[in-house]
């Protein structure tokens, strides 16, 4: 009787699953996406994973070609051929990427190619499979952005400790010995050279006053991105307002401010930090112009994002004072500031607010005849990328 059992188990221990036991294996795995394709990369089979994760129900997509899945960009570089190639020469290909879903929404994954081989050698087609990474790949971005934002929040604190040091120090340091000056010899003094010591005076103050206004802005980029607010906003109201503010400076020295932007001009950005952005190049443009000269702003579309351009007809720049322009190291501030009419801080403070906006901006002059500043903003709210060198090493044990 005993015998019988044993036998028994050993019958049961030599059973062979069907093909239907192994799909409904398939089918429990609902955190992977598991297909096959045709040798023409038609799909063919579709898990409930896959379901679940695309969105595709299996009469939808089954007869659909394997490029359904990839983004737009994947496709034009060629990224579901170039899977299949490494797929047939090396057994296997593996990949990182952004896939779509039915619903045009993307997730990010671990995806695994493999050659289907049937029982005598021929070629059957190809079995994917996706595992969904999205929250992991925003955990470890999360982590690599604070690794950046405290390196950054470190060049900024040195920064600061050097222009308190070097820019505000040293015209203090004048400010106090002038006033000690006058107030030791007001009475022998010239009035002529009281006034004059006077407006010196004055100038320097407001200058310090500016130059304290720039810090507490620029501390504005790291240490309170709470006040940051984007959205869409409309370019020429901005623009507008700049021209207002400083339509008086620049008509004591007859130059014309003017724009060619048109209605309707939208940009993704934080008002304040759009408007103290014009407000300084423009600024900046003023100061540098000649009298009777012109300054225009105009706008462009061009992949997604704007271009503007601030364009004047002053004194230029040479190649050396443009490639320290938007440089923060402090030995060159002071020297710049100096050389340029205060140019210095104003613009790291644009270019932080751009960085901090999605944008970018540079420079092109030629000295005695003007400058043309331009700088870039999505024209929508950037969608989270990766770059192709930034890939996730996937643990396969998981």
């Amino acid at each position: 009787m005993e015998k019988k059992k044993i036998n028994s188990k050993i019958i049961k221990s030599n059973y062979v699953p069907t093909a239907e036991f192994y799909g409904q294996i398939i089918d429990s795995l609902q955190d992977y996406s598991i297909f096959t394709l045709d040798n023409e990369f038609i799909i063919n089979s579709w898990s409930s994973g896959s379901t679940k994760i695309f969105g595709h129900e299996a009469d939808e997509i089954i007869g659909q070609h394997f490029d359904v899945i990839f983004t737009e960009e994947d496709i034009q570089n060629g990224i579901p051929q170039i899977e299949i190639q490494t797929a047939l020469k090396e057994g296997r290909a593996t990949d990182n990427r952004w896939h779509i879903c039915k619903d045009r929404s993307i997730f990010y994954a671990y995806g695994l190619v493999f050659p289907l081989i049937g029982i005598d050698g021929e070629m059957l087609g190809y079995v994917k499979i996706l595992r969904d990474l999205t929250e992991r790949k925003k955990s470890e971005d999360a982590i690599k952005n604070y690794v950046k934002e405290l390196e950054d929040l470190n060049a900024h604190k040195e920064s600061v400790l050097a222009i308190l040091s070097h820019d505000l120090r040293s015209p203090l340091s004048s400010i106090i010995a002038t006033t000690g000056y006058l107030k030791d010899n007001f009475e022998r003094m010239n009035p002529s050279t009281v006034k004059e010591m006077l407006e010196l005076l004055h100038k320097a103050s407001t200058d310090e006053l500016d130059m304290l206004d720039y810090l507490v802005d620029w501390a504005r980029i790291k240490y309170a991105a709470e006040v940051f607010s984007p959205r869409k906003i409309e370019l020429v109201g901005f623009v507008q307002k700049v021209f207002d503010t400083l339509n008086d400076t620049a008509s004591l020295n007859t130059i014309n401010l003017h724009h060619e932007i048109a209605e309707n001009t939208e940009v993704f950005a934080d008002g304040k930090m759009l408007l103290s952005v014009i407000q300084n190049i423009v600024s900046n443009a003023i100061k540098h112009s000649l009298p009777g000269g012109e300054i225009t702003v105009s706008a462009k579309k061009a992949d997604g994002k704007i271009i503007v351009r601030i364009k004047d007809s002053g004194l230029g720049m040479s190649k050396e004072v443009q490639r320290k322009l938007f440089t923060p190291q402090m030995s060159t501030l002071s020297k710049a500031r100096k050389d340029n009419k205060g140019a210095g801080i104003g613009l790291l403070l644009v270019k932080g607010f751009l960085e901090k906006n999605n944008g970018e901006i540079w420079v092109e002059s030629v000295e005695g005849i003007g400058s043309s500043f331009y700088f870039t903003l999505p024209l929508e709210k950037p969608l989270d990328k990766i770059d192709s060198a930034d890939k996730i090493e996937f643990d396969e044990r998981v």
